[in-house]
């Protein structure tokens, strides 16, 4: 049979063949990679609902490499790096999944979905019953954010490209995408993966962290029960959701689709509107998150991640997660000392705003030690603290950073 008929029959396993030794090697660990991530999905090592399908897109973008008719090699779902307005039209009627990114992904309205779904779900209240106690943890919990940024500068990257690789410090996503699609546009696919690559440790790494950081015998300290605690009621909820939000728009315009989508889901699920939250929370949240693992996975392509930066980034990246681990729970000694030894100090490091991830890893550590230690009201406390906070760096890093030379 001739050899080109060959070819295009087997165009995946072609294109690997004819590829360059680096590229058909980082094709084929990433297969390999985007298995062990469904695995660890499966399993629940990792958060499932992002892993499996961004696993799974990472194992078949790298699997589904072809022969285009220009004679270069792609493939048929997208083309993140495509700017011209006439090619763009023709890809969105060829690759399938081009709608989405360029609809949803490059311009982060699926950032703006996910913040509303993290938004309904979010019960502010934890932090109007402890705001001094979530503030201090939340604001610790970003040292990350803030010391990543002199390392990256030392590591060749401009200010900009600093400020967003730091993001992944506040350990939100949402903030990440958005942060470098302001700042970094050129570097914002990889950077987004490797945010969301590195957010799945937060459930499977701080754990060691926290078993590290604080001993046993404080692991189990029982939180002092709040003392004549009047019920916040709804209407506070709600109004302090409206204050919050046009006080952060007044300040970080820029940031305003963020501040929106977050306070909007606030204020849905304080006003009673029981239906549009349940939509909100469920279908918007899941589906959006769904679809931007799907859209991360195949991302993942080894020739768009073959950027000399990317190696930078990952190294970044881990150190800005462990530098925040360390200052949430340093701020969660801090409280101890405050509170004269009735804190738990591993509650810190719930600031880092994975919610609920990081306040449910504590809850759990906690429990190994103490059954009778209920924590998770502080931590969420600390958890939805560390959300607003994390996007009011958010809008000082893309509101300030521009302006300097």
């Amino acid at each position: 049979m001739d050899i080109d008929i060959l070819q295009k029959l087997f165009q995946g396993i072609s294109t690997l063949l004819i590829s360059e030794p680096v590229i058909a090697f980082t094709r084929v660990g990433l297969v390999i990679l985007g298995v062990l991530l469904v695995y660890l999905g499966r399993k629940g090592v990792l958060e499932p609902l992002l892993m499996i399908p961004m696993g799974l897109g990472m194992a078949t973008i790298n699997s589904s490499s072809m022969f285009m008719p220009n004679g270069m090699i792609g493939n048929l779902f997208v083309d993140p790096l495509e700017m011209d307005i006439d090619k763009l039209l023709d890809l969105l009627q060829i690759d399938f999944l081009q709608p989405i990114y360029t609809f949803m992904f490059s311009n982060g309205l699926i950032a703006c979905f996910i913040f509303m779904g993290i938004g309904a779900m979010l019960d502010i209240g934890y932090i109007l019953r402890k705001p001094f106690q979530s503030m201090l943890l939340a604001l610790f919990a970003e040292l990350g954010t803030f010391l990543t940024i002199p390392f990256a500068m030392a590591m060749g990257l401009d200010l900009k490209e600093s400020a967003s690789i730091a993001m992944v410090g506040g350990a939100d996503g949402p903030m990440v995408l958005y942060t470098s699609l302001s700042l970094a546009k050129h570097l914002f696919v990889p950077i987004t993966v490797v945010a969301y690559l590195y957010l799945g440790l937060t459930y499977g790494g701080y754990p060691y962290l926290i078993r590290l950081m604080v001993p046993k015998k404080y692991r189990g300290i029982k939180p002092e029960p709040a003392k004549n605690m009047k019920p916040i009621s709804p209407g506070m909820k709600l109004g302090l959701a409206v204050i919050l939000c046009v006080i952060l728009c007044f300040l970080f315009p820029v940031a305003s689709p963020l501040f929106f989508s977050l306070f909007i889901g606030v204020v849905i699920r304080e006003s009673g509107l029981t239906h549009i939250q349940q939509f909100i929370e469920g279908p918007l949240l899941y589906g959006s998150t769904f679809l931007l693992g799907i859209l991360l996975g195949i991302l993942c392509e080894a020739h768009l991640l073959l950027n000399p930066k990317i190696l930078t980034l990952l190294i970044l990246g881990i150190l800005a997660l462990l530098l925040s681990g360390i200052g949430g729970i340093i701020g969660g000694y801090i409280m101890f000392f405050i509170k004269k030894g009735k804190f738990n100090p591993a509650i810190g490091i719930a600031g880092v705003s994975c919610v609920p991830t990081t306040a449910k890893v504590v809850q759990k550590e906690v429990s190994k030690v103490n059954q009778n230690s209920i924590v998770l009201p502080d931590a969420l406390g600390a958890n939805i603290m560390g959300v607003i906070t994390t996007a009011i760096i958010t809008g000082l890093m893309i509101t300030l950073i521009p302006l300097l030379k």
